[in-house]
């Protein structure tokens, strides 16, 4: 496998970093990089998602057909390394990421002829609707209903952890419309316009203090059965190939290297136990050179697994490895970062970033103690003692594995 990129590939990253250079303003460059979660604030995300729109550069994994870029996949790597290189803030991953793909596998022409072009304009933004109480790993256990009244189906049940419900007009939801042998069976993929009667939304808060997540109520929400995508009864099959997505369809070396690059730098400004620089304390600067090869071993396997897809070879397995990886490499790193920030950890102070959706908790309007670095670590650990249960637990990923595997 030949890693160096081609010239065509560096004169595509140079036209990134223009691109990026010319229109990433300071106020989306610092909700890109002040991060607190790993979502960007709805009204940033879309402020930038404009941008991209105007460019054609919103959704770089769909077919040209139906608004892509027609890049190859190593462009679209450069493109994700670069963007958070540069600190713009990633468009929000439920519509273009998640819910785009299914319809595009699944969608009917008219589905498609309508959800996609609003989805990339931005005039559709998307919130999930998959885990339940009791319903989360296991989510074949759901129960949210949705019983046949002739042209519409009338959904009723509850919905956990839906990022930005409070600010999507739309969601795509799995509903159980029957009850068969198994419990994959029966389940229907559904999408609902949240502005429908019946739909409640209930802020679900952090322990960071940020509403990023939501309870859904539903209470006798018609939707027209126009909005089933694919079969109904047959929602599991699309649920698991927009999974893949969720799941596989990020590199998480680039930001991970970044994020590396910016602990290295705050530790070789701020002093140790000693007194002298944290980076040169020996056990703390092992720790950040194992993760950083961890991380450069991880993005070997990303190369390998993006030329696989090239090749029309993309083993099942892939985005369960990816997301395990990633995920607990995340973690690892935002627990450096803590180590990093020493006493100023111990602080709740949200207002050195931006959040990913109102934040709940009393905190000062502005100012914060100590560096902007610091003061954002606590923030960020928090926020990714989620990212191994989210998108499925990397538990379920390895019964994933092990499955595929034979094991």
């Amino acid at each position: 496998m030949d890693i160096a990129w081609s010239a065509d590939e560096l004169a595509f990253c140079e036209e990134v970093r223009q691109f990026l250079a010319s229109t990433l303003t300071d106020e989306l460059r610092a909700s890109g990089s002040r991060m607190t979660s790993v979502y960007a604030d709805p009204g940033k995300a879309l402020a930038w998602q404009n941008i991209l729109h105007a460019k054609g550069w919103v959704a770089p994994a769909w077919p040209v057909e139906h608004g892509g870029t027609g890049w190859t996949l190593a462009q679209r790597y450069i493109w994700q390394r670069e963007r958070i290189a540069a600190g713009a803030p990633p468009v929000s991953p439920m519509g273009v990421q998640m819910c785009g793909p299914a319809i595009i596998g699944h969608g009917s022409d008219e589905q498609k002829a309508y959800f996609l072009p609003r989805m990339l304009s931005g005039e559709h933004f998307w919130c999930q609707g998959y885990s339940e109480p009791g319903s989360g790993s296991d989510l074949a256990s759901l129960q949210c209903r949705a019983e046949d009244a002739g042209d519409h189906l009338v959904v009723t049940g509850q919905k956990l952890w839906s990022t930005h419900a409070h600010a999507a007009n739309w969601g795509f939801f799995l509903v159980r419309t029957a009850t068969g042998d198994r419990p994959q069976k029966g389940i229907t993929f559904l999408l609902i316009d949240m502005t429908s009667p019946g739909i409640t939304v209930v802020p679900t808060v952090s322990p960071a203090g940020e509403n990023i997540q939501n309870e859904i109520f539903l209470d006798g929400v018609r939707v027209p059965k126009a909005n089933v995508v694919g079969r109904i009864g047959d929602g599991w099959t699309v649920a698991k190939y927009l999974l893949e997505f969720e799941r596989g369809g990020v590199a998480y070396a680039p930001g991970l290297q970044i994020d590396l690059d910016e602990i290295e730098r705050f530790a070789g400004e701020v002093p140790g136990d000693d007194g002298g620089r944290l980076i040169d304390d020996a056990a703390f600067r092992d720790a950040v050179a194992q993760a950083r090869i961890d991380v450069m071993a991880l993005e070997i396997f990303e190369f390998r697994a993006m030329g696989d897809a090239g090749a029309g070879r993309f083993p099942h397995a892939v985005p369960s490895l990816m997301k395990i990886r990633g995920t607990e490499l995340q973690q690892r790193i935002t627990e450096l970062h803590m180590l990093a920030a020493g006493r100023y950890a111990a602080a709740y102070q949200p207002q050195a970033g931006v959040s990913g959706g109102p934040v709940r908790f009393p905190h000062a309007a502005d100012g914060f103690a100590g560096p902007r670095e610091a003061a954002l670590a606590p923030m960020r650990y928090v926020s990714e003692r989620a990212a191994s249960i989210y998108a499925g637990t990397n538990e379920i990923q390895r019964n994933i594995i092990a499955k595929i595997l034979g094991l």
